[in-house]
């Protein structure tokens, strides 16, 4: 598929993420060294009937802005190597687009705030990140659906 040109992605934040965590510098690199770090996330009141059902899951994707991360550096060198390899098959914040994206343990829901746990700021790789877990109402659903049914609008595709 050919892109037909850069269009500017705008986003709004439902909510503020909070950790321990207040400086780069002894952060844990990966949520299995995060030792039970504990966090919020603290939802917006306006999407609190969004958070239904929440509690059922062990697990959470986080999807953030990363606030204070440094300028975009095309090349970095990634604390489990000593040479150097392009930002984006990395962990680094110094992203061109600066978003995090994190699996989080819930540990509770108070209101519009999930208490969370292995706090941590890195994309995805397999032997660091592969959770299994309570899926809360997924577990028990009766049939996966594996196609779009059209139930959330948007195109209705070639058929709809």
């Amino acid at each position: 598929m050919r892109a037909r040109g850069r269009r500017e992605f705008r986003a709004r934040p439902i909510g503020l993420i909070r950790s321990p965590w207040t400086e780069a510098r002894g952060t844990p690199i990966q949520p299995v060294f995060a030792d039970g770090t504990r966090g919020q996330v603290v939802v917006d009141r306006q999407h609190r009937e969004a958070l239904t059902d929440i509690e059922g899951f062990d697990r959470l994707w986080l999807i953030y802005w990363l606030d204070r991360a440094g300028a975009c550096r095309p090349l970095v060198t990634p604390y489990l190597d000593d040479r150097p390899h392009g930002v984006l098959a990395t962990r680094s914040p110094a992203r061109p687009v600066p978003i995090g994206l994190s699996v989080v343990r819930l540990v509770e829901r108070r209101g519009c705030t999930l208490e969370v746990a292995d706090l941590d700021i890195k994309p995805y790789v397999p032997c660091f990140d592969a959770w299994t877990g309570r899926a809360g109402w997924v577990d028990g659903a009766p049939a996966p659906t594996t196609r779009d049914d059209g139930r959330f609008g948007g195109d209705p595709g070639p058929e709809g």
